[in-house]
Order: structure tokens, then sequence, then C-alpha cells
């Protein structure tokens, strides 16, 4: 089964931008804009979309949700829907504290683990959606709280690597999108991705 929905999480308005729970979206623009695609509001789906007409007459669907991170599934959950996709049909790419700054990860199941976005997405789509994970941790200092870290900005040196690393995860997603979870797994989840 092919994937048909991409799907960024991330908060809108300017107060958000460039935060750690954005990197969904960056990866996700920096997607679009080196496939020249443009994106538009949907208000029936509470979300930024973006069409890609591929070959074979194959559609895939970029999203952006725009009803805040706690609310994501909302959105997914009505694009969904609409195309009358399975949830093996949707990639999420979002922020994940307990991996590793700039590090890609796969998978298919799982719990929220403490992502308010990916409960959402649980609530709305239930599980077995793909989960295009990219780490933002450890939380440092460990005793900040969780939400002021998340809805922080990377620090100069983090957002670097986070830039340097844009190609690879861009790469990686088109593996999942033309060669399927399963070889896209065994490239990214290594420690060390050639």
């Amino acid at each position: 089964m092919s994937i048909s929905l991409v799907v960024g999480l991330g908060n809108p308005g300017r107060d958000y931008a460039d935060t750690r729970h954005n990197l969904g979206w960056l990866v996700l623009d920096a997607f679009a804009r080196s496939h020249d695609l443009s994106w538009r509001a949907s208000t029936r789906f509470e979300a930024q979309v973006a069409r890609w007409d591929r070959s074979a007459g194959r559609t895939l669907w970029l999203a952006k949700p725009q009803t805040f991170m706690n609310e994501s599934g909302r959105a997914v959950g009505a694009l969904m829907r609409f195309h009358k996709l399975e949830p093996a049909q949707v990639a999420v790419i979002y922020d994940d504290l307990t991996i590793a700054l700039g590090q890609p990860k796969l998978s298919v199941r799982g719990s929220a683990g403490g992502h308010n976005g990916v409960a959402s997405l649980l609530e709305h789509l239930g599980d077995g959606f793909i989960r295009y994970r990219i780490g933002i941790g450890p939380k440092e200092p460990s005793e900040m709280d969780l939400k002021d870290f998340v809805l922080g900005k990377f620090t100069p040196a983090q957002r670097t690597l986070i830039d340097q690393q844009l190609e690879h995860y861009l790469t990686g997603l088109a593996l999942l999108l033309d060669r399927g979870v399963t070889e896209a797994m065994n490239q990214l989840n290594r420690r060390n991705p050639t």
C-alpha cells in the first residue's frame, strides 16, 4: 500500500516558527520546495495543502495542519476520510524528544510517547500510520519544563546540525515514498546512515 498523504506537524503563527516542535513543518517545507510545490490554505481541512502529481497517475498530498499541535488529528482525519485513505497510507513527520538531536527514525506503531500531536493522531486515525521521527533530544537543561523546551528555538549550533541533515531527511522521505517503509527503515534506522 503506497503512501498518499505526508503530514508535517507544527504550530501556526510567527511565534512558533523555527521552534523544535515545528521540525515536521521545516522538513515538509523543504520537500515541497525541492519539488516546486506550492501550498494553499484549505479551510475545509484546517490545513495548508500541496498536491504533487507523480508518475503513473499517482497523486501525493502534503499537509501542514493549522489546528495547533494538540489538535493535529482533526485535520489529518478529515483529509484521510476525504481521500478514503487507510492509516498505512499516511506518513507523519514530527519532532521526537526521545531521539538524539538530528537523528531520523522510522516506525509504524507505538504510543504517543508524551507527544500531544501524536496523541491527537492516534485518537482520530488509530494506529498504523508511518511515523517519521526526527530527534530533538536530549532536553537540556534537564529541569527545564517540557513545553518550554519543545516550544523553544534551536540554538545556532543545533540549527546548523539540522540544516546539514536536511538533505538526508529528504532522501529518506523519497526512499519511503518510492521503495516503501521496510526499505526506508533499514536505511534510516541505522546508527550511522550512509
